[in-house]
């Protein structure tokens, strides 16, 4: 199958991009071709020379910054644009008109493809005179209302950048076009799935979204303190949302990275039937696990410092700890993520007594060598969104104390102990108990390593998707128009395309099927470098010393 995975690399703030997760993938399923359609912001372009030599090709799309050369659509051209812009920007702030999201979002794209003029109007006079004019109709959200000359120039420059991959040329069906690929992979959710909505709309390629952290979320968390007035700010996030819920509309499939991002999805109109959860493989499964434990009693945290991580709760309740156990440490790894944070801990632990047992390291060499420097792995954050830490701390053996959060029950399970968020005191008894008993401590640590093995190794991920990926072309039609795999008007059908259509390294036959040769229409003689495999009928000449691959079945299981 020719498979297209488009994912966001860099933005002007922290994003997944493409990452080791994305090239894990595409070198797990050899016998699939990958093409990876990569959204970039303004310094990341060619990207693509740095990448796992998996991918069978790297398309980029500048999605954050300076707009895209274009020239400006005509009269006629631009009250199009403009109707089309305005349905859907009255979806954004009339609660009556919702519904119109998607097809505001369409008619952009349709219009788009015609003249490539769609970044110029948006950035134009004539889309912010638009914005303004439904920004300040009666009834629009109250939240979103009165906004300012300055929130309409911003808010028309954003949303400008987050329809910009409405624009992108990748909407053919020749090399490089998405409506020649079997099915979209999406990964990360937001703009990266607005391809994948363009593609299904015009040639019904059917995409997957994978979602490691939810981006509805992490937009809701990042707009809190973004540099922008609240009616800016509520307009995007209503573009965020409707987004969102449109993308899980339309998806054939969704794959939370966890049970708990399950439920968010349901929140945001996922269809249960349609939602299965894959965890995050990890490498790190691989791992020894950690070594002898340190010669005094230790305490280990690691994350970001900033409020939503509670340090603080992890010193108060150490404070307790060191009040039992005198001879107790704690190390704090991780880097500040908010300014003066890391100041703030220090003079507590200063208040509280504790700064000559509490060591701030910063940032590990390795997450293996931070769990190593400590005896029990402690979690004191008020929101795990996200598995990957927890997860890493249980595959090096160490036992596990972490507020009771987010995905902690899920990943940690039985095999650790969880405590109220909030609650110095539940944190400080969790973490005696362990210290406390080494043979606790050493149970727990081999039971969450194993289960951590068990759930988030690489090869039941792989696995997983190869299931999704056969699962989606046997319900999807190959050729959704008509086209290129049965007669004129006939009707279409789950594999159409023969067995033999793909050859690793030939996905430069997307426009045929091997039908064709078989009814004499395709070229004679074997294709180089991969392409179409001939069906039986012309297999007869592909053998090199003349005699019948049809009647030597040695030379045909050759062949094939």
């Amino acid at each position: 199958m020719r498979i297209a995975l488009l994912t966001e690399g860099a933005r002007p703030y922290p994003g997944r991009g493409t990452g080791p997760w994305c090239d894990r993938l595409a070198e797990g399923l050899p016998e699939h071709g990958f093409e990876l359609y990569l959204l970039t912001g303004p310094d990341a372009l060619g990207v693509g020379d740095r990448i796992s030599p998996a991918w069978r090709g790297v398309h980029e799309l500048a999605l954050w910054g300076r707009r895209p050369a274009g020239r400006a659509p005509g009269a006629l051209r631009r009250r199009q644009y403009a109707r089309a812009y305005e349905e859907l920007v009255r979806a954004l702030v009339l609660p009556g008109e919702r519904d119109g999201f998607g097809a505001g979002l369409y008619r952009l794209a349709a219009l788009a493809r015609e003249d490539a003029g769609l970044s110029a109007f948006l950035a134009s006079a004539h889309a912010r005179r638009a914005l303004e004019r439904v920004w300040r109709l009666p009834g629009a959200d109250t939240s979103a209302g009165q906004p300012l000359v300055c929130d309409v120039l911003v808010a028309a420059d954003l949303l400008e950048q987050c329809l910009r991959p409405l624009s992108a040329p990748w909407y053919g069906t020749g090399p490089g076009g998405l409506g020649g690929a079997d099915l979209c992979h999406v990964v990360g959710g937001g703009p990266a799935a607005l391809p994948a909505l363009v593609a299904r709309h015009l040639h019904g390629v059917p995409f997957v979204v994978t979602e490691h952290g939810l981006h509805l979320r992490e937009q809701y968390l990042g707009y809190r303190e973004a540099p922008y007035r609240w009616p800016v700010r509520a307009l995007l996030l209503a573009f965020f949302r409707a987004l969102t819920e449109e993308t899980y509309r339309q998806a054939a499939i969704l794959t939370p990275g966890s049970a708990h991002d399950q439920q968010w999805q349901r929140r945001c109109g996922a269809d249960p039937a349609r939602t299965r959860v894959v965890y995050e493989g990890t490498p790190a499964v691989s791992r020894p696990a950690a070594g002898p434990e340190p010669a005094a009693p230790t305490l280990t945290w690691a994350g970001a410092l900033e409020p939503g991580r509670d340090t603080e709760l992890m010193l108060h309740a150490f404070a307790r700890v060191r009040a039992e156990l005198p001879d107790a440490r704690l190390v704090v790894h991780g880097e500040e993520a908010r300014p003066g944070y890391l100041a703030h801990c220090a003079a507590l632990a200063e208040r509280l007594g504790i700064a000559a047992a509490v060591d701030f390291a910063g940032r590990p060499g390795s997450l293996a060598e931070a769990w190593e420097s400590g005896t029990v792995a402690v979690f004191s954050a008020l929101a795990q969104r996200r598995p990957r830490l927890l997860a890493d701390a249980m595959l090096s053996g160490r036992a596990v104390v972490s507020t009771d959060v987010g995905v902690a029950r899920e990943v940690v399970g039985p095999t650790g102990l969880l405590v109220p968020p909030r609650d110095p005191s539940a944190l400080a008894g969790a973490c005696l108990a362990l210290l406390r008993d080494e043979e606790r401590r050493s149970r727990l640590g081999l039971a969450g390593r194993l289960r951590a093995q068990e759930r988030f190794a690489v090869e039941p991920v792989i696995g997983a998707f190869r299931e999704i990926y056969l699962e989606l072309v046997s319900r999807f039609p190959a050729f959704p128009d008509g086209g290129g795999g049965g007669a004129p008007g006939e009707r279409p059908r789950p594999f159409a395309r023969p067995a033999e259509f793909w050859l690793r390294g030939g996905a430069d036959g997307a426009g045929g099927s091997a039908s064709d040769d078989a009814a004499g229409g395709g070229d004679d003689g074997a294709r180089e470098g991969g392409g179409r495999l001939r069906t039986p009928a012309r297999l007869g000449a592909l053998r090199a010393d003349g005699g019948s691959l049809e009647t030597d079945p040695g030379a045909l299981a050759e062949a094939v």
